[in-house]
């Protein structure tokens, strides 16, 4: 990294959330996805590049961060996610929300490994708590909230309806569609619409390139 000490960064509190969130069915099996913290922990690292201060709380990834200011809070669960952020969002100025977070959780994890005694199996799932919505109704004027969002189709049509519903600033959004974006890979194709009704397409670049344009766009959207 080459330093980048910013004013308008200096002295900022950011929360960052990162990586998949683990529910558990069982001691030793979990619902969860693909989602590799890279993102997050690339924005984290260029925050605190630009001098602001960072608490990244992370789900289970093999990522690091390579600045010893981050501050780092690792979590398993949604629910600890959730109350990890709530503890820690009263004193934040911007919230970005790269977490890939499970929807559902098992109502009733078992005890003990479940053993392979029957043909099929149902688990029941419940709503996990929605931190970004959360957030959104509990935010001061002067915090920024940045969520994301994985969408399949009508990427802008679909993002507009999640910045309303989140009360969001800002939504970056990425699709399954594009080849090299998405969860596993070192690269992403990401847009951004505002709040503002600005939307914004960037070209497929790396994980570290990606945490750049945001917060270059964050930058700007406050000025």
């Amino acid at each position: 990294f080459e330093s980048q000490k910013n004013p308008f960064f200096a002295g900022k509190k950011f929360l960052i959330t990162a990586g998949p969130t683990h529910e558990a069915i069982d001691p030793v099996r979990f619902i969860g996805n693909h989602s590799s913290g890279k993102t997050g922990f690339a924005l984290a690292d260029e925050i605190a590049n630009r001098g602001g201060e960072v608490m990244l709380i992370t789900g289970p990834t093999n990522q690091k961060v390579q600045f010893d200011s981050v501050r780092c809070l690792n979590v398993v669960s949604a629910e600890e996610m959730f109350n990890a952020v709530k503890e820690h969002w009263q004193k934040t100025d911007v919230g970005i929300f790269t977490a890939a977070v499970a929807d559902y959780r098992p109502v009733n994890p078992a005890n003990q490994k479940i053993k392979k005694s029957q043909e099929n199996l149902s688990v029941e799932l419940m709503r996990n708590p929605d931190i970004l919505a959360w957030c959104g109704a509990n935010r001061s004027d002067h915090q920024r909230i940045v969520g994301f969002a994985l969408e399949t189709e009508n990427l802008k049509e679909n993002g507009a309806k999640k910045l309303e519903k989140k009360k969001a600033n800002m939504i970056v959004l990425n699709t399954t569609a594009d080849q090299g974006a998405a969860f596993g890979h070192d690269t992403n194709k990401i847009s951004i619409l505002d709040d503002h009704n600005n939307f914004k397409t960037f070209e497929l670049k790396s994980k570290k390139e990606v945490a750049s344009d945001i917060l270059d766009y964050l930058k700007t959207y406050e000025s």
